[in-house]
């Protein structure tokens, strides 16, 4: 799904814990992510100078190295972590070119739970290859007591590929309406607002407008490896500025800042990740509480259920339209020897990041 590995950054060049600490408190969320994080020798100390500054501190990984997190969930037993998880042992592995990954993922979180950990899960992004086995992976998670978030295939600058696509679009979002019903079904409210999450992943899927508008750039941001700041990581051409040599204020206050979010305004990409559409959800208010068209599709869908007249999905999605997209075949490296390239120096935006245009449909 992403070809960071091959294209590391030098740790030299990276944002360092001088430049966080300028990030200001008062944050919802913030997310710790990568590339993979737990290779940052100073993870932990990231961890201190961030951890404060949120509500929620978040670390996103691929759980390959679940003892690098230990002594962090042992300080901080809330902090969230995902490891990513895409189907069973072998699809899994096959997918993520991950030798032993599933089980080292499944034990690596059991340790984590056991050094205190509370807020802990799996992260599945939704795709052919394994999209039939989303289901179980939830009733995986939910006998074992963790999280499960998702996410689908999507293109991003930050990947240095730009070919993840679906092979059979309507088949993969019929699969997405067990999981809404199994989640709806639940007695967790969080749960419920996370099926119309998955909801709008049907749409994303099938290559459908956003249920809600984008605001990236207003209710986040994206900091990448050299400190720039960004509205979001899908477009090239949305900065805001740079942490290392701006303060925060006059990084989102400035005038690169306000052209760039008038572009999201009118922006075509139809992008529906975790963060993007976690925050579009929630209220202008208090991030807290969701706004009122999810609000209502909880409701309604909530009481269908209990009723017995179950989810109507056809009343929400137009399964009929379906967005056509060039067939792609993707590469396993499960049993492939190719290492990264690491190209020090990288000055402009151009060569860090050479994918310049696509579009995500």
């Amino acid at each position: 799904m992403c070809y960071i590995w091959k294209n590391p950054t030098d740790p030299k060049e990276e944002v360092s814990l001088d430049t966080l600490a300028k990030l200001p408190s008062g944050f919802d969320n913030l997310n710790v992510s990568g590339g993979e994080p737990t290779l940052r020798t100073d993870l932990a100390e990231i961890i201190d100078v961030v951890y404060p500054k949120a509500r929620i501190t978040e670390i996103s990984s691929n759980g390959l190295h679940p003892e690098r997190l230990l002594p962090i969930i042992k300080k901080y037993p809330n902090i969230k972590v995902r490891f990513s998880l895409e189907g069973n042992e072998l699809t899994n592995n096959q997918i993520r070119g991950e030798k032993d990954g599933y089980s080292i993922k499944v034990a690596g979180l059991q340790k984590l739970r056991e050094a205190g950990g509370t807020d802990l899960g799996f992260a599945f992004v939704i795709q052919d290859e394994n999209a039939g086995q989303l289901l179980e992976v939830y009733e995986l998670t939910q006998k074992m007591g963790f999280e499960l978030a998702t996410s689908t295939l999507h293109n991003a600058w930050q990947f240095y590929k730009n070919d993840n696509y679906f092979y059979d679009r309507l088949k993969v979002a019929k699969q997405v309406e067990s999981l809404i019903t199994a989640m709806i079904k639940t007695y967790n409210v969080k749960t419920w607002f996370r099926a119309y999450l998955n909801l709008g992943l049907i749409e994303k899927i099938l290559g459908h407008e956003r249920l809600i508008e984008c605001t990236a750039g207003t209710d986040f941001a994206f900091i990448d490896p050299w400190s720039d700041v960004w509205a979001c990581n899908v477009r090239t051409d949305l900065p805001l500025g740079n942490l290392s040599r701006q303060p925060w204020d006059e990084i989102m206050n400035g005038g690169l800042a306000k052209k760039s979010i008038d572009k999201v305004a009118i922006c075509k990409q139809n992008c529906w990740m975790v963060t993007t559409a976690r925050t579009a959800m929630r209220s202008n208010l208090a991030p807290q509480l969701p706004k009122l068209n999810p609000l209502i599709w909880v409701i309604k869908n909530k009481l269908n259920v209990e009723l017995g007249r179950g989810i109507r999905f056809d009343d929400y999605i137009d399964y009929k339209k379906v967005m056509p997209n060039p067939l792609v075949p993707r590469t396993s490296y499960l049993d492939v020897k190719e290492k990264g390239r690491l190209v020090k120096g990288r000055q402009t935006h151009e060569e860090r990041y050479p994918l310049r245009s696509f579009m995500n449909q």
